[in-house]
């Protein structure tokens, strides 16, 4: 029996489905799914060993996607076409998803990792565990807004208590690690035999201009070669997490390029 997958769904018509980062939820996506699902039916994940979702069989990347490929497909039935959005992390679970899937009609990527290009942090990360051990709340609501403005976000303003929130209730929940996985590079692989496998699948790309993990420009055009890309965007003033720090812009972006 495949794990447990939790989603939530809003709305109706075709299916988009959004997958979000690592060290994430499917809160990732809480200020866009109600703008999106006025024109589809949006399918939102906590992706296998995230969440409220089961953790894989195995501990990899390839158990996490055949988990989240089979339970897509109990959902929305075998082989129904489907949109695909995938932000960080997610972007590629997503390629690698599509690589495996055939009626893939649309492929947004959304601050996507594994694109094997070099990062720019603004600062090193904090290690919460200690905090949390401690039970000292105070401290682990600072670690997390520092690890939020040195990698999430761009301004200080975006970290709301929502954002706070967010974060902290998805790394005390996640179980599978990504990060090597998210560093060791994969994405244009991934997208060729995605195009292999759906060759009328339309790519687009969006990052924030202040994205950490990459230079936004030079991802793109590294996508680009993979094929031309239908849309692309950077939205200016934003970081990784683009979808939430300039949520109208990326709901704009999404429905253009969807």
């Amino acid at each position: 029996m495949n794990p447990h997958v939790a989603w939530h769904e809003y709305g109706a018509g075709e299916p988009l489905i959004l997958l979000h980062g690592g060290h994430g939820s499917w809160q990732h996506w809480v200020r866009n799914a109600d703008a999106l699902s006025k024109h589809y039916r949006v399918l939102v994940p906590d992706l296998s060993g995230y969440g409220e979702s089961d953790t894989p069989p195995e501990p990899t990347m390839e158990s996490l996607v055949d988990t989240m490929r089979v339970a897509l497909d109990e959902r929305i039935g075998d082989g129904t076409s489907v949109r695909l959005a995938g932000f960080s992390f997610g972007g590629l679970v997503a390629a690698k998803m599509a690589a495996q899937r055939p009626n893939i009609t649309d492929l947004v990527l959304l601050g996507a990792a594994g694109h094997g290009t070099t990062r720019r942090p603004k600062g090193k990360l904090l290690n919460w565990k200690d905090a949390l051990e401690a039970n000292n709340h105070v401290a682990l609501r600072g670690v997390m807004r520092h690890n939020l403005l040195m990698h999430m976000l761009a301004h200080e303003s975006s970290v709301s208590d929502e954002a706070l929130d967010i974060h902290t209730s998805a790394c005390l929940q996640t179980r599978f690690h990504s990060k090597k996985i998210s560093q060791s590079g994969g994405l244009m692989d991934a997208l060729v035999a995605a195009r292999e496998a759906n060759p009328h699948m339309a790519l687009s790309g969006l990052w924030g201009e202040h994205d950490v993990t990459c230079t936004p420009a030079s991802v793109l055009d590294l996508l680009e070669s993979q094929g031309a890309l239908s849309h692309s965007q950077i939205i200016q003033g934003a970081g990784h997490w683009v979808q939430y720090e300039a949520a109208d812009l990326t709901n704009s972006f999404l429905l253009k390029a969807l």
